[in-house]
C-alpha cells in the first residue's frame, strides 16, 4: 500500500468511476497527535474523529517535516477509511491519511480550506 510516493510525473492508468467510488475518502478532525519513536521513518501517531458514523480512527503519518505535534489537533484532514488495518510497529493504523509531496517530496497534509462536517465523503 505504501508505494505511493511518486511525484506524479506520469498519470495513472484510466479507471472506471466505480473504482473511484470504491475508495472511501472521508474528512476528519485530528483529536490527538503523539510521537511515534518506534516508527522506522519519522512519523506521528494520530487519532482522527470522522464523526458519529465512523468514529475516531488511528493513523500513522510521516509528516514530521512540516508539522509539530501541537499544530495538529483541530486540523481537518482527509483519509481513506476502508483499507484493512495495517500493523506499523506497535500500533495498528486504521486509516490512510492523505497528503501531497512538496518540492522535496515531504508530505503536506490535504485538508479543506473551509471547515466541513466530520465524516463527509470526498466526491
Amino acid at each position: 500500500m505504501h508505494v505511493h510516493h511518486d511525484s506524479g510525473a506520469v498519470a495513472a492508468p484510466v479507471i472506471g468511476f466505480d473504482q473511484f467510488l470504491a475508495v472511501d475518502i472521508r474528512v476528519g478532525t485530528i483529536v490527538e497527535a503523539l510521537p511515534f519513536p518506534e516508527a522506522r521513518k519519522p512519523a506521528y501517531r494520530l487519532a482522527i474523529d470522522f464523526g458519529p458514523a465512523i468514529g475516531v480512527k488511528r493513523s500513522s503519518a510521516q509528516i514530521t517535516e512540516h508539522y509539530t505535534l501541537d499544530q495538529l489537533p483541530g486540523l481537518q484532514v482527509a483519509a481513506v477509511v476502508n483499507f484493512p488495518p495495517r500493523q506499523i510497529g506497535p500500533m495498528m493504523s486504521e486509516v490512510l491519511t492523505l497528503g501531497f509531496p512538496d518540492a522535496d517530496g515531504k508530505v503536506v497534509l490535504f485538508h479543506p480550506g473551509v471547515p466541513v462536517p466530520n465524516g463527509g465523503r470526498l466526491f
